[in-house]
């Protein structure tokens, strides 16, 4: 049986085939309803923002001088409460020149008189158990994050040698605590 010489492709059927599309998605592109939006459909869980991490009065103690300093490294929103105004979880650490100075984790709301700093309301994480925040995420009710430490006081700050994922889930008006298992060990496997 012969082909049909209409029923072989050869390359300059490909190329008008590619134009041709280039040209409806070109012009689907530009034209649209008069009530179009140009605005995207959000999918993440985050809440309006919360209070301003840089404005508080946090309880970590940096030393003196000029460059003895809070420092926020990490900061994320929600609603944990339910009270229609969102907290802020903020990760914080003291300002360093070198190395990896520990993190605290705290969670802010606003102050009850506009012109007064937030207040800390919860503290995940205290500077005193030298860890690393690293992740930061907030979600929902929910504060993830990766916590770097170290196994012994004699490993240096800049290298720490334990990682743990953890989770703050809000239950009963308080935060509680989750820990993944510790890569290696029984309960991971």
């Amino acid at each position: 049986m012969t082909e049909l010489p209409h029923t072989r492709t050869r390359m300059v059927h490909w190329l008008s085939t590619a134009v041709a599309l280039a040209a409806v998605v070109g012009a689907s592109a530009l034209i649209q309803p008069a009530d179009a939006t140009a605005q995207p459909t959000l999918t993440t869980t985050s809440a309006a923002p919360g209070p301003n991490p840089k404005k508080a009065d946090f309880p970590v103690n940096c030393g003196r001088g000029p460059q003895a300093k809070v420092v926020v490294v990490d900061q994320g929103s929600a609603d944990f409460d339910g009270d229609g105004r969102s907290e802020t979880v903020a990760s914080v650490r003291c300002h360093s020149g070198t190395g990896s100075p520990p993190n605290a984790l705290f969670v802010l709301a606003s102050a009850a008189e506009p012109d007064k700093p937030p207040r800390v309301v919860a503290t995940m994480l205290r500077t005193k158990e030298r860890m690393t925040v690293q992740d930061l995420k907030v979600r929902g009710t929910t504060v993830s994050a990766k916590l770097l430490g170290y196994s012994s006081p004699s490993v240096p700050s800049c290298c720490p040698d334990k990682q743990r994922k953890v989770k703050w889930e809000w239950k009963d008006g308080k935060f509680a605590l989750e820990a993944a298992p510790v890569a290696g060990s029984p309960e991971s496997v």
